[in-house]
């Protein structure tokens, strides 16, 4: 893999190439963290010429790792305020890989009200007038610029939601069957590519051929096959995921009482099992279309799906916990064929779903529509589509909704709508909601899968839990892998085959401390980040703090003086 850099500048229209040999042993997640702690001022606007746009790679992208093609995001969040990086699936991450990049800088704000599609091939990158696909959904967009330019390119786009600077705007990714189904969602990146004017990134990777580098390859495919039958033997990333998805969470979570139900008022609901994991397969098998389904190359997971409504046509695809959890149960909307259609709706208009679920919880909690109106949480959607004024106000996301309406209980921190976890019952995860420079981020630190281990109710040990769960969520998106990958690292064989996969792959002495060490560097980097734009250190909600959970009778006890103790870096 060639490792080379493409800076847009949109006020020159300049588009040249670099070579960064010095940034060689940085990727995703950290790669985004080095860029702009190096080259933006915090205290930018977000959506100002000051701010960046970083899309990149990891540092395993282009090998044979598995579903190591990842492709991260990055900015300064006109959301939080912070650092964000968030990253997806879909194919843009392998078309990287065969065009040699690892990275694209996106710099300055156009004058003028043009719009531009970066296209990038085999002999080079040019800005190209994107008039044309102003307005339209990111399904449309892909299909248009497919028709355009062959059916084979990668398309990143934004929608309607970017275009307007909306805080909860995302970037959509073509999948492999073309549909912009996977999401770079959280934290308003969508926005800062909207404000940058670029509409779409389109990758064509005709005739370009892929030339991975290893210091020592058969080392590296030793390890790596090592490392997949580790993937394989787990019992959820070669069970339960492929079977039934993400989704295949819903009934786990509930039964532990953490479960976000009726906007973060209890943890457990009597209507779990109509949007569980097990009515998703049911559903798809039913409807022709399917569960098992890889939402990028090289990915022996799949654990995505494509999801067909009632009348048996295509609805949407890698239907997930998150948007389930935030959608359904949150909003007590017992119809996962609801789910999914908000699910297609928010793809579509370029909108994280997970802040539009916690967003219609605080709508619902204002009574300003009922509790499980679908057809009125369908409607809300279409308002963020159409650019109504109340629509505005949603397009902005939890925090800004919820004060708008005079709503007191509002999920976020650092002004990004939760996760579907309920920190109260699963407190590894609060203290990552609290403490992650990222803001309420569940890949930031998930403490879902230690509840065995440590129980989740209790607060005791729960700030060693998430800070190094913090540290080896962030290595792995350091590594351009999906997280899912990195279940059997808890057994130390497959840990051990990861290291020495860099080894293989970088050359050197590779440790378990130096590995980790990637996701070490990238949050200190992060915190100097966000201290320097003014966003605090700590947050958690205040009503996390007194209301007892119904399901557990657990309050969110872990004090600001023990937060401070997470990721002391």
């Amino acid at each position: 893999m060639a490792d080379k850099f493409i800076r847009v500048d949109m006020d020159s229209k300049v588009v040249q190439y670099e070579d960064r040999k010095d940034l060689e042993l940085y990727g995703g997640r950290g790669l985004i963290d080095k860029i702009l702690t190096e080259e933006v001022d915090p205290a930018c606007d977000a959506l100002g010429s000051g701010n960046k746009l970083i899309v990149c790679v990891g540092l395993l992208n282009g090998t044979a790792a598995p579903a190591s093609g990842r492709i991260s995001v990055g900015c300064k969040s006109p959301l939080t305020g912070g650092v964000k990086e968030a990253n997806a699936g879909g194919t843009a991450g392998a078309a990287f890989a065969r065009l040699g990049l690892k990275c694209i800088i996106i710099e300055n704000t156009p004058a003028g009200d043009e719009w531009y599609i970066l296209k990038v091939n085999k002999d080079g990158a040019v800005l190209l007038p994107a008039d044309k696909y102003v307005g339209l959904g990111t399904y449309a967009t892909a299909e248009r610029l497919m028709q355009d330019y062959g059916n084979k390119v990668s398309v990143m786009a934004i929608g309607p939601a970017g275009e307007r600077g909306y805080k909860m705007a995302s970037v959509q990714v073509s999948d492999p069957s073309g549909h912009t189904a996977r999401a770079a969602g959280r934290g308003g990146v969508g926005a800062v590519m909207g404000s940058k004017r670029i509409k779409a990134i389109v990758l064509d990777t005709e005739g370009a051929k892929l030339e991975a580098e290893y210091a020592d390859k058969e080392k590296f495919m030793e390890a790596n096959r090592k490392f997949v039958e580790g993937i394989k033997n787990h019992p959820i990333s070669g069970g339960g995921y492929p079977a039934l998805g993400t989704a295949a969470g819903v009934m786990g979570v509930n039964a532990l009482g953490a479960l976000p139900t009726k906007n973060f008022s209890d943890g457990r609901w009597d209507q779990a099992e109509k949007i569980s994991g097990e009515t998703l397969a049911k559903n798809c098998s039913e409807r022709g279309g399917r569960t098992g389904h890889a939402c990028q190359p090289g990915c022996i997971i799949h654990c995505s799906n494509v999801y067909h409504g009632p009348d048996g046509k295509y609805l949407t695809s890698g239907l997930e916990y998150e948007t389930i959890g935030l959608v359904g149960s949150n909003c007590l909307i017992a119809n996962l064929d609801t789910v999914a259609k908000i699910d297609r709706m928010c793809d579509d208009i370029g909108i994280d779903t997970m802040d539009t679920g916690t967003t219609i919880g605080v709508v619902m909690e204002s009574g300003k529509i009922a509790w499980g109106d679908e057809e009125a949480a369908i409607k809300l959607v279409q308002e963020i589509a159409d650019g109504t004024e109340f629509g505005n106000i949603l397009g902005n996301g939890t925090l800004a909704t919820g004060q708008y309406l005079g709503v007191k209980r509002i999920p976020v921190a650092k002004g990004q709508g939760l996760a579907a976890y309920d920190p109260r019952g699963l407190k590894g995860t609060g203290v990552t909601y609290a403490t992650a420079p990222q803001g309420a981020d569940h890949t930031c630190g998930n403490s879902l899968g230690t509840v065995e281990q440590v129980n989740p109710y209790d607060k005791a040990g729960q700030v060693e839990l998430s800070t190094m769960l913090q540290v080896a969520f962030c290595m792995v998106d350091c590594t351009g892998m999906c997280l899912f990958n990195s279940f059997c690292t808890t057994e130390e064989p497959y840990l051990l085959a990861l290291v020495d996969m860099f080894a293989g792959k970088f050359g050197g002495e590779w440790t378990v401390d130096r590995l980790m060490g990637l996701g070490v560097e990238a949050i200190a980097l992060e915190k100097k980040f966000n201290e320097a734009a003014g966003v605090a250190k700590i947050e958690v909600a205040d009503f996390f703090k007194t209301e007892i959970l119904p399901s557990s009778g657990a309050v969110f006890d872990i004090i600001d003086e023990e937060l401070n103790q997470a990721i002391p870096f």
